[in-house]
């Protein structure tokens, strides 16, 4: 497959994938009850949380793999492998667990408990195709999950409980799996598991799930933080803000999730560098287009997006799309980073996301709402600049003779 059709299948897959998860919140709100809704995001939030500690354990390693074939294929046969064990080694405890507990959210638990395999399976097949250079398989996939998880809502009652919702919801992505699961085993059959490498103590899987943690924990957790201790318009502000660019957040996790094997293609450092600045430099001018449609957005357009929180999410727009400028370039540093040495960036992430809490409230201090939203958007710049200081130091370094480092994950040979 060509390289531009290859980025053309990652990118349209992601944003299947994402419109998979919008749809189904959209879905369950006019299936469900307010509470039952209440609960069903209360569950899904759980699952958004599992998704990416798998996908960054399994799923982000597995990408910067590199090698001869059938090394990568075993690869990515372990890793699907390995992903359906772990999710039922949790899945299980959780859905026995919940069954003790009363209420209608313990009950979903125990449903997400057991769907739980198939969901995170089919996730990971992604990133395997991704690494096998199919990005199509994945993109058929998951168009067909989109179609049968939003066939299987439909058919559900109007006030249909929560666990039910879970249940339908994580059955539907069978058929997915088992697509997924046929076409993987199409281009791996024969390849020997090795399971025991994804639990050695270097393997790259367990710093890049602290970074996730430290990356988007953080900051969800400083919002609220803030809305706590002073008003919650801020918790309802900012998040009404970053959900306007949604589309953004589907381009940058494709650059970060299925980015490292297109690049890859690429021969010589340099030029996967340089490819890689041009991607943020495309990335940042997108978020500047965006920032400007949505500033001309018609107010009754707006309110019908996001009701009463319109007013105070646009007039944060400036501001967080200045961050999203600045996280376009941060997001390519990362991945520039990750392939020249993935070791680099867990203190990159830690060090300016705390630096981004701090700001956060140093701007809502100062300034109130949109105060944060500064604060918020120069953390954004300070981590850019310093994701590629560290790119050029690196580069400068190896064009010197310095010692090189692999990206093939720690551990990952038997």
């Amino acid at each position: 497959m060509r390289a531009r059709t290859a980025i053309v299948c990652s990118v349209a897959d992601q944003a299947v994938a994402a419109l998979t998860n919008i749809l189904v919140l959209v879905a369950a709100a006019r299936l469900s009850t307010v509470d039952g809704f209440a609960r069903f995001c209360a569950v899904y939030l759980v699952f958004t949380v599992l998704l990416g500690v798998f996908g960054a354990y399994t799923g982000q390693p597995l990408v910067l793999r590199r090698g001869e074939g059938a090394e990568v294929a075993g690869a990515c046969r372990s890793a699907a492998v390995f992903t359906l064990l772990a999710a039922a080694s949790v899945g299980a405890p959780l859905a026995a667990v919940c069954l003790l507990l009363p209420g209608d959210t313990a009950q979903a638990l125990v449903m997400l408990g057991l769907v739980l395999p198939v969901v995170l399976g089919q996730d990971t097949l992604r990133y395997a195709f991704s690494t096998l250079q199919l990005p199509h398989f994945a993109l058929f996939a998951d168009v067909l999950r989109l179609g049968c998880v939003l066939a299987a809502l439909a058919t559900q009652a109007h006030g249909a409980g929560a666990a039910r919702l879970v249940l339908v919801w994580g059955l539907s992505a069978l058929p997915a799996l088992l697509l997924s699961a046929a076409l993987l085993h199409r281009r791996t059959a024969g390849m020997p598991l090795r399971i025991r490498p994804l639990l050695r103590p270097g393997h790259l899987g367990r710093r890049f799930v602290v970074e996730f943690g430290v990356g988007n924990a953080t900051s969800q957790l400083s919002v609220l933080g803030l809305g706590a201790v002073g008003s919650p318009l801020v918790v309802g502000a900012l998040r009404g803000a970053t959900t306007l660019f949604g589309p953004l957040n589907v381009l940058f996790t494709s650059a970060t999730s299925f980015g490292p094997p297109l690049l890859g293609r690429l021969d010589g450092e340099r030029r996967r560098v340089r490819a890689t600045a041009a991607l943020a430099a495309v990335l940042a001018a997108t978020a500047g287009a965006w920032t400007t449609v949505l500033a001309l957005l018609p107010g009754a357009a707006g309110r019908h997006l996001l009701g009463d929180t319109w007013p105070t999410a646009a007039a944060l727009l400036p501001a967080t799309g200045s961050q999203y400028a600045a996280m376009a370039a941060g997001t390519c540093g990362l991945l520039a980073l990750r392939m020249l040495d993935p070791r680099t960036t867990l203190a990159v992430q830690v060090v300016f996301s705390l630096l981004s809490v701090v700001l956060l409230a140093a701007g809502y201090a100062l300034a109130g709402v949109p105060g944060a939203a500064w604060g918020l958007c120069l953390g954004s710049v300070c981590k850019a600049a310093a994701t590629w200081t560290r790119v050029a130091r690196l580069r400068r370094d190896r064009a010197g003779g310095g010692d090189t480092v692999s990206v093939t994950p720690a551990g990952s040979r038997s």
